[in-house]
């Protein structure tokens, strides 16, 4: 390991969270390592980014191949990796056209954009986008807006205007919305920052119905739940349905910053000025985005997700049982442990600061943990996480 300074002098970065004082500055697999030499094993992955761990070899390979061919030859032109990209998710998904952004915010916000474009073009000017109440959709200003945050709607006020929000899982909140200016709906298939929701079969598949009966678009946001983390490629194939509009992040880039909005033909309506971003579909981000859709799709995997998923699962409702809590629910590798009482926080500090390795959580709501493993963890490395838990719950 190389060596790194112990003291810490951090007062030329912008004060946006709290971070403790140590850095980070090694990964292998599911272990962070600090500057003190201390190892984590880490459960948050980058908030569901890292779907293959710190370190992955097909990544780094592709990111080296790629880096010493061409990194950035101006989106003004095609280049190899943002084809073949493009084509690996048409071919394995419902959609027919690709572009690519640098976040999941600004896949979001083209979702938008795109749904309003084909408002004006083929719904007399309809703009309005149904979102739901707790949803996470990036920190713009439209997809804040857009966004279900308790306090957000006054944070940078004034909001972007046309994002009425229903409840989840209640297709009549959703109906009782629509006017002549409801151009779309969207959510998250589990609702991540929320508290790790679900939506109910019947209500997905219930949605879809409604809103092509009434030509209202279907927007799906697969930025932390998409590309592996619930067992399926996309979360949506976990409905049976399809979608107009699906916004891609975290996952696709396995660390890299890469995102995606995918759409049908029908609804690709973007024209040149449209749409645009200097570093979008760049050769570098897109090479490694290839490597990780191609070790998602290898024979087996998805289905080893699911069973990893399944194992977290009864672990967790171990550890539920074991201590009085409330339960668990998720999808695949996107699980949340409800605690019953608002101790989550503090089981964040506490696992961090174990000794002699630490762990990584997080608790989106004080009441629950949320855990985004990476995908190709080890079966070893889940109930030694559930066993570094039931130490801690023991003190609180």
């Amino acid at each position: 390991m190389s060596k790194v300074p112990t003291s810490i002098d951090t007062h030329s970065v912008m004060f946006i969270t709290q971070r403790p004082d140590v850095i980070m500055v090694e990964g292998e697999g599911s272990w962070l390592t600090d500057n003190n030499g201390k190892r984590y094993l880490d459960f948050l992955q980058g908030w569901a980014v890292n779907c293959l761990g710190h370190g992955n070899p097909g990544m780094i390979s592709a990111l080296n191949a790629q880096a010493k061919k061409l990194i950035n030859p101006s989106p003004a032109f095609y280049n190899e990796p943002m084809i073949g990209l493009s084509n690996l998710l048409t071919s394995n998904s419902c959609f027919d056209k690709v572009f690519f952004a640098n976040s999941g915010a600004e896949a979001n916000e083209g979702a938008i954009k795109l749904a309003r474009k084909w408002g004006q073009l083929h719904k007399g000017g309809a703009f309005e986008i149904i979102t739901f109440d707790h949803s996470f959709h990036g920190r713009t200003l439209a997809t804040m807006s857009a966004s279900g945050k308790p306090g957000w709607d006054t944070l940078f006020a004034p909001q972007v205007p046309g994002f009425p929000k229903a409840d989840l899982n209640d297709l009549e909140s959703v109906k009782k919305l629509v006017t002549n200016n409801t151009v779309a709906v969207m959510l998250e298939p589990v609702q991540g920052e929320g508290g790790v929701i679900p939506a109910d079969h019947e209500f997905m598949k219930s949605l879809r119905k409604f809103t092509k009966e009434h030509n209202i678009l279907l927007i799906v946001d697969e930025v932390q739940a998409g590309c592996g983390r619930t067992g399926k490629l996309f979360a949506h194939q976990l409905y049976d349905i399809e979608p107009d509009i699906m916004s891609l992040g975290k996952g696709i880039g396995g660390g890299v910053p890469l995102a995606a909005v995918l759409a049908t033909d029908a609804v690709a309506c973007f024209v040149p000025g449209d749409q645009g971003g200097t570093y979008n579909g760049n050769p570098l981000m897109t090479a490694v985005g290839m490597s990780v859709i191609e070790q998602l799709l290898a024979p087996g995997f998805l289905d080893a997700v699911k069973a990893k998923g399944a194992l977290l699962r009864a672990e967790l409702l171990k550890l539920a049982n074991e201590f009085g809590l409330e339960g668990e629910r998720g999808e695949g590798l996107l699980r949340a442990l409800m605690l019953g009482k608002d101790v989550g926080p503090k089981l964040v500090e506490l696992a961090r600061d174990r000794a002699p390795e630490g762990l990584l959580i997080n608790s989106p709501r004080p009441n629950l943990l949320r855990f985004m493993p990476a995908l190709n963890i080890a079966d070893e490395e889940i109930v030694q996480m559930c066993n570094m838990l039931r130490e801690l719950l023991k003190q609180v």
